[in-house]
């Protein structure tokens, strides 16, 4: 079945860093693009970072574009994010998601992990 695991989520105060790893199974991981998104409370899911099936197309945010790094091993069907100069703002929960197409919404998702950025 497919399933996608995120990790890496935790308290980090502000200024910190963390990497997300998203592991899949279950469909072929190197035909998807793979996207990070985060929803914050009481705000809808936003899209963070795109990264395309081969890694030769790579999309941000706005917001996070010189902090956040999107990275992928089809070797190890696993998506990363590293996140660098973490602010209050960043705080949300981070979900990972594939898709066939570079745009829509993704056909599989993961269940989220929590990023906190508190002092």
């Amino acid at each position: 079945q497919v399933q996608l695991v995120e990790s890496g989520g935790g308290l980090v105060q502000p200024g910190g860093s963390l990497t997300l790893s998203c592991i899949a199974s279950g469909f072929t991981f190197s035909h998807r693009r793979m996207s990070w998104y985060r929803q914050a409370p009481g705000k809808e899911r936003e899209l963070v970072a795109s990264i395309s099936s081969l890694g030769g197309t790579i999309d941000y945010v706005d917001s996070v574009k010189g902090r956040f790094t999107i990275s992928r091993d089809n070797s190890k069907n696993t998506a990363y994010l590293r996140m660098n100069s973490l602010k209050p703002e960043d705080t949300a929960v981070y979900y990972c998601g594939a898709a066939r197409l570079w745009t829509g919404q993704p056909d599989y998702w993961g269940q989220g992990t929590q990023v906190t950025v508190s002092s």
